[in-house]
């Protein structure tokens, strides 16, 4: 699977040169604040925006963006597949009295270049999120998130594509990076928009452990 990385600018600056991929990954600058209300009225066309690029380049677009729904502030992502909208995922974890609000659900598209599973933002520091996507088939996880800490998110992707399976790539501003399966990092790069191709890892193994509870009594009769 072939990833560009759209790190700087705007979604009509990449337009004029895409590159060839498979999957096209935006950060949240590339189309900044969409209103549901506005896009329904047609006063925007954001989204619209984003189902063309991906018509044009006849693949998948992935983009973060910020969306107001009457005045309820979510980190979202949207993504569309040549052309055609497939859907738009929300943050589902929120911290303390941070400025946007959960959403619910966590989405797996299943789309022409694979299973993609979207962590939004700091969903990337909930473990659970991850560990769902793997367990429900993902085969690849995608995290779009608005600007770096460090290197805190570069940490927690290798890990957690080590503890759950799955590779994982990050896309944020001015920076975006892949691990492998191993917790390796395969990729990394401050360019945009920049390529790189990742391999689509599935191993699986039996792991045993001991705990108590589940104590069931045998039933003598009835």
């Amino acid at each position: 699977m072939r990833i560009c990385f759209v790190t700087a600018g705007r979604l009509a600056d990449y337009a004029n040169h895409a590159a060839e991929a498979d999957v096209v990954c935006c950060g949240y600058q590339a189309i900044g604040q969409v209103s549901y209300e506005r896009e329904l009225k047609g006063e925007t066309a954001l989204f619209e925006d984003v189902a063309q690029l991906s018509k044009a380049g006849k693949n998948v677009v992935v983009c973060g963006c910020f969306t107001d729904a009457r005045g309820i502030k979510r980190k979202s992502v949207v993504v569309a597949e040549r052309g055609k909208i497939l859907g738009v995922t929300d943050m589902v974890n929120r911290i303390d009295t941070a400025e946007y609000r959960p959403g619910a659900g966590i989405k797996i598209f299943d789309t022409c270049a694979g299973k993609l599973g979207i962590i939004v933002a700091e969903d990337l520091y909930f473990p659970r999120v991850i560990e769902t996507l793997s367990v429900c088939g993902a085969e690849i996880a995608l995290c779009l998130f608005e600007q770096l800490n460090d290197s805190l998110e570069q940490t927690l992707m290798r890990s957690e594509a080590f503890l759950f399976g799955i590779p994982v790539c990050l896309c944020a501003y001015g920076y975006a990076q892949c691990a492998d399966i191993a917790g390796k990092v395969r990729f990394a790069s401050p360019k945009s928009p920049c390529s790189f191709e990742i391999e689509q890892e599935r191993e699986y193994h039996l792991v045993e452990t001991r705990q108590r509870g589940f104590f069931l009594k045998e039933k003598t009769g009835f």
